[in-house]
This record gives structure tokens, C-alpha cells and sequence, in this order.
């Protein structure tokens, strides 16, 4: 059940940029935009790139870049800064060393010297004999004796929160419900590493409470981290936000979600031709409902209805063939001048070398108005209508003979086809619908065979937009001309 609280809503997605934001990612930036936008709050991004030794160059572009496709803007954050600034987390190592200090101070933390390699056997040990890896707490208790040899041996430690042995911690997840987990399963988990810099779970409790972010909304694989997040928050005696673990998105066989299943990197969703409002509303049904059977949604019907309650506790299926149909959908309720500014950069792009450049704007659209309900991406676009834009065509002859007419008798049609079209003095739909459809009748050929010869003919294809407007977009001398290479095709 959702909850609010008297303070203003103030959400954060808070990326680390050690990889590409990837759709799993971004949607917990979406749920997070969409819940402050409904209830007029706070949307900040904060970057947590406290991890140096995975930071990926070019990660910070792209994740801001994600977002701006998306169109979700934030209040906070990189490039439009804020009250609460930096928002780069390696900005603000002042505010997480005094912290770790105090809890030293306080007895909830404690200095830990055990090398890597220490750790490394630790733990195969514990795996040899079948134990949950943990640190085994060596550290924990050392007296001030020892505390100084380690200090004259010039080994920087790590600082390690000393977690409870005995009780229970529990929080009320706004998803999930009431989640209670004993103290004894926890380990002793590092907050400050040797060389200065927090890990998350110090550095994002620290940063959540000096910017007064409410809700914490984020991926359900940090449920398991939440206890010990609200042991810290004990300890500091700062008020926890409310948390609300989303739920996971999986693969079409309920596996995690994996680029088999067609995740990828946002923006090649971008590269590979789907629209941002296709995805927006694709990603909104990733674990949230309105009801059972309303599956298309405007940015702002999904701000109007947006709610925790309705978000779902079991995994979501992401399932690309679903998102290419919405796509298609959203490519379809463009306008065709819409449609060709966006898909203009789609055929500069994935035509052959040797279509001229640039293209005209004017035959574009004409093309793209032909191609609008077939095509499912932007990308589709210029594979759909290669052929009309190249000067040759490509295709098997038995395209010709698959029929049934005979090699003859089809090279016949086409003979007969080009000097009925020869001799129209206008050339589009209105002309050579009638022209050629009374050349079938003369000919004693049903429709379907006499149109399907001509269409491999003219395109090269046994499946185009309809074959008079495609002809007439092509024109007289260029439908022509196929024919007769169909012609001379047929005469070996």
C-alpha cells in the first residue's frame, strides 16, 4: 500500500556508470520520474561513481543521454545542478569520511586490516565446507595493541560496520509488505574502502538523507541490502525514506532478462529505430497495470494513473515482438511528414552506397506514406523500400516462374503489360489500375497472378505496398524499364 509523508516527495535514480544503461535500468528511472511527477515532487539523478576500478568512459553521457530520449527531465542533478550539488558522488568524499569516523567513534563500525588475499582463501574455505561466503569478523575486536601494529606496519584498513549478532531488523517495503530478517545472517559489510572512497551502502544512505530524498524506489535486487541500509540509519539516527523494491523484468521463459531476450543498451533501441514514446509505454507495463486490457498509454495517462499499488511483486516479461508491435503502433499515428523527418535519418543512413545522397525529401515521403503500415521500426523502413531507390534489381528469376505461368507465357504478360503502359500519357494510380486490369481480363489471367508478376517485375518482392501507388511512386520510366530486364531475364 503506498504511504506519504508530510515531507515534499523527493525521489532520486542514482545510476553507477560502470556498464550502458540497459532497459532494466532505465525503467527504475522511469518509475521514478513517473511517481514525483504524479505527486508534483522532486526528481533527481545522482551518479554513483564511487567505484573507480569499473568505471566505464562514455557510461555518464550515455545514461544522461538515455534520459533525454526518453524525455524525462529532472530537477536535480548533472547539467541543471541544485540545492543539494555536486551530484557526482566522487565529488562528495567530505561527507562520507566524517560519517564513517563517527560510526567508528560510536562502536556501530570498526577498522578491518585483512588483506585481499586473506579474504580470497576466507572465502573458499567457506564454500569448500558449504558456508554462505561472509567475512568471518577477525577484525571486529581487536585491542588498541593491536590496532597500533597494524597502523606501524603503514596498512590502511577498511572501515567496517559492526552489524548486530542477536535481534531482527525490519521495514515495511511499499511493494513488498513487511520484510523482517535476523541480524545473524548478516555480515560485517565494508562502508569506506582503504583508499577513501564509500561504498554504496554508506555513500547512498548519507547522500538519501542529506537530500531528503522520501522514497527510494529502486531494482529488487537491493532488497537484501535494505536491512542493512536501516541498520545504518539506526546507527547515524537519521529517518529512513520509505522503500519500494520493483520488481524484476525477465525473459519470455521467466529466465533473468539477458541479451538473448533481446535486452540491450537503451539507445541501440534508439539505433535500431524505435520511437521513445513506444518505449515509454512499453517500459510502463513492465510490472505495472492499469487494469487487464489497456495497453496503450500517452506520457501523461500514465503520470494521471501512476501508483505504487499498482505495481506488481512477481517478475515482468519483456518481450521484444510485443515492443516492435507498439512500435509500429506509435510509428502509425504519426503523420507522414512526422514519420519522414524521424525516419530520414534511418535511409541516409541504411540505403546502399550507391543511391545517390542526399536524398529528396519530397520522394522520402512519398515512399514513407507507401511504407507506414508495414514497417515496425524506423530501421524497417529502408529495408522495406530498397527498391525504390535502387536502379537495379536483385532477385532470383524463379521469383518470375513460381506462378505457374511458364516461362513463355510469363514472358508474354510482361510483353503485353509494357506496351499497354507505354502508351499512357499520365502515369499513376488512376491510369494504370483500370488499363491493367482490363489487360487481365484479355488475357485470361486472374488478378492475383497477373498483379503478382508484374509486383516481382517492378520490385523484386512478392509482398509491397499496393502495386498502383507503388507504381505510380516509382514512375513510367522506371517501371518500365524493369520490365523489360524482367523480359530479358526470362529469354534464357
Amino acid at each position: 500500500m503506498e504511504s506519504m509523508t508530510a515531507q515534499p516527495i523527493r525521489v532520486r535514480y542514482a545510476p553507477s556508470p560502470t556498464g550502458y544503461p540497459h532497459v532494466g535500468n532505465i525503467r527504475t528511472a522511469f518509475f521514478n520520474w513517473l511517481f514525483s511527477r504524479h505527486y508534483g515532487g522532486a526528481f533527481i539523478v545522482r551518479i554513483e561513481d564511487t567505484d573507480r576500478e569499473r568505471k566505464v568512459e562514455g557510461a555518464v553521457e550515455d545514461i544522461l543521454n538515455s534520459l533525454r530520449w526518453m524525455g524525462l527531465d529532472w530537477d536535480e542533478g548533472p547539467d541543471v545542478g541544485g540545492e543539494y550539488r555536486p551530484y557526482f558522488q566522487s565529488q562528495r568524499l567530505h561527507y562520507y569520511q566524517p560519517v564513517a569516523q563517527q560510526l567508528v567513534a560510536g562502536g556501530y563500525a570498526y577498522p578491518c586490516y585483512c588483506s585481499n588475499e586473506r579474504l580470497e582463501a576466507m572465502r573458499a574455505e567457506q564454500v569448500r565446507h558449504g558456508q554462505p561466503p561472509g567475512y568471518d569478523r577477525r577484525c571486529r575486536n581487536l585491542d588498541q595493541k593491536e590496532h597500533a601494529r597494524f597502523a606501524d606496519q603503514g596498512i590502511v584498513p577498511v572501515i567496517r560496520f559492526k552489524t548486530p549478532l542477536t535481534g531482527k531488523t525490519q521495514f515495511q517495503d511499499l511493494i513488498r509488505g513487511k520484510v523482517v530478517v535476523a541480524n545473524n545472517t548478516l555480515d560485517d559489510f565494508v562502508l569506506l574502502k582503504s583508499d577513501g572512497y564509500p561504498t554504496y551502502h554508506l555513500a547512498s544512505i548519507v547522500d538519501d538523507h542529506l537530500m531528503e530524498i522520501s522514497h527510494v524506489l529502486r531494482a529488487d535486487e537491493w532488497l537484501a541490502s535494505t536491512p542493512r541500509h536501516i541498520l545504518l540509519y539506526q546507527s547515524l539516527g537519521y529517518q529512513p525514506p520509505q522503500f519500494a523494491h520493483l520488481p524484476m523484468i525477465l525473459g519470455p521463459d521467466r529466465s533473468k532478462l539477458s541479451k538473448r531476450h533481446g535486452a540491450t543498451s537503451l539507445l541501440e533501441y534508439r539505433n535500431e529505430g524505435y520511437l521513445p514514446e513506444a518505449m515509454i509505454n512499453f517500459l510502463a507495463l513492465l510490472g505495472w497495470a492499469l487494469d487487464d486490457r489497456t495497453e496503450l498509454f500517452s506520457r501523461e495517462d500514465l503520470i494521471s494513473h501512476f501508483s505504487l499499488e499498482r505495481l506488481s511483486k512477481t517478475g515482468a516479461i519483456f518481450n521484444i515482438e510485443k515492443l516492435r508491435w507498439m512500435n509500429g503502433v506509435y510509428m502509425r499515428k504519426l503523420s507522414v511528414e512526422q514519420l519522414t523527418k524521424e525516419a530520414m535519418p534511418f535511409f541516409e543512413e541504411h540505403l546502399p552506397a550507391e543511391v545517390k545522397r542526399p536524398l529528396n525529401t519530397d520522394y522520402v515521403r512519398q515512399v514513407v506514406s507507401l511504407e507506414q503500415e508495414r514497417a515496425k521500426t524506423l530501421c524497417e523502413l529502408p529495408q522495406l523500400a530498397e527498391f525504390f531507390f535502387t536502379e537495379e534489381l536483385s532477385y532470383p528469376t524463379d521469383l518470375l516462374l513460381n506462378l505457374g505461368l511458364g516461362r513463355d507465357k510469363a514472358r508474354e504478360v510482361l510483353q503485353a503489360s509494357s506496351r499497354a503502359l507505354s502508351s499512357l500519357e499520365s502515369f499513376n494510380e488512376a491510369s494504370t489500375e483500370p488499363v491493367l486490369r482490363s489487360l487481365a481480363t484479355e488475357l485470361c489471367l486472374k488478378a492475383k497472378v497477373f498483379f503478382g508478376l508484374l509486383r516481382i517485375a517492378i520490385t523484386g518482392q512478392t509482398a509491397t505496398p499496393p502495386l498502383f501507388q507503388t507504381m505510380a511512386v516509382l514512375g513510367k520510366e522506371r517501371c518500365l524499364q524493369r520490365i523489360e530486364a524482367a523480359i530479358v531475364r526470362l529469354q534464357y
